[in-house]
């Protein structure tokens, strides 16, 4: 990364590659879900793809990312999981409102609730779990 970048900037530019790498795993996931497997609802396919793409961005988050590695695993990891919760229940809610309830595009629908959730989850990590 570019030394004139201060190392905020560098940590968001960690934050959005890694949040592409786990938004990619958990696109893929839905998609073999819906595709592949055959699962019926949008909604519940994106539920169970978050929960891999929260692993990995955990991961990522802890070890590229924040670099924090000051407070126990089982304290972030826990943290995490429990804002993520949090993220894959407004990821799937707006998912099924999307295609479930008003018959549009699930990549569509993905993306939106994507977006909603970068909004949200920058700010949240570095404040409330990755903290130094």
């Amino acid at each position: 990364m570019p030394a004139s970048l201060s190392e905020s900037q560098r940590e968001f530019l960690r934050y959005l590659v890694n949040g592409v790498g786990a938004t990619v795993v958990h696109y893929g996931v839905l998609s073999f879900l819906i595709q592949v497997v055959g699962i019926p609802s949008a909604g519940l396919a994106n539920f169970l793809a978050a929960i891999v793409g929260i692993a990995v961005s955990f991961l990522g988050s802890r070890y590229f990312v924040f670099r924090s590695h000051t407070a126990s695993l089982g304290a972030q990891l826990w943290r995490f999981v429990a804002l993520y919760a949090v993220f894959a229940l407004i990821h799937a809610g707006v998912l099924y409102l999307w295609t479930d309830l008003l018959g549009y595009d699930f990549r569509i629908g993905f993306l939106l609730a994507t977006g909603l959730q970068v909004l949200m989850s920058f700010a949240a990590n570095k404040l409330l779990v990755f903290a130094r």
